[in-house]
């Protein structure tokens, strides 16, 4: 065995775990980490020279992975595996819920100041009653009233627009209570 197939498997030794480790955080995935590990292995086996004359094979595999991952990455997104093929078209939802999450954030800003103030602290920052109070120097227990007022507002305001949108089209917008946490979105 000649000195360059012998450094090759002795840095292959000593640095597999640390690159399946890697791997494993590229991928969240061991199966899929060990077989980008073994591909990158592979594409420095065949540069070998060029890479241990630069005294850092380990960046080259890091790179190598990280760039096999993005193109796996991307063709994934590209193509859509199913099963089976569906028998009725598909109806993409998104448009109804963008529609949903922009009523919900006009009705919201139709809510006095610190209603609102509340509510996005509450919902779209997650903070506790207690960390909005200090934020917005007032008492706890306002934050709390507050923040009931302004949902009863808010489901009045949606109730009331779904029922025009059912008289006028024949169904409503379809906000439900989680579409305050879903508007941040």
């Amino acid at each position: 065995m000649d000195d360059e197939a012998e450094n090759y498997e002795t840095f292959v030794a000593v640095r597999v775990q640390a690159l399946l480790r890697y791997g494993y955080v590229l991928t969240g995935s061991q199966h899929d980490a060990a077989d980008l590990v073994q591909e990158a292995l592979v594409r420095l086996r065949t540069a070998w020279s060029r890479v241990n004359n630069k005294r850092d094979p380990e960046a080259f595999v890091r790179t190598t992975m990280a760039r096999l991952h993005i193109s796996a990455w991307r063709r994934w997104r590209r193509e859509k595996s199913v099963a089976a093929v569906p028998d009725r078209a598909y109806t993409d939802s998104s448009l109804a819920e963008t529609e949903t999450r922009d009523q919900l954030w006009n009705e919201l800003r139709g809510l006095p100041r610190r209603q609102r103030a509340v509510l996005v602290l509450r919902y779209y920052e997650c903070l506790s009653d207690v960390e909005i109070a200090r934020v917005l120097g007032i008492s706890r227990g306002t934050v709390r009233s507050q923040a009931a007022r302004g949902l009863a507002k808010l489901r009045s305001r949606i109730a009331q627009a779904d029922a025009h949108d059912t008289a006028k089209t024949g169904h409503g917008a379809g906000v439900t209570e989680g579409s305050v946490q879903d508007a941040k979105a």
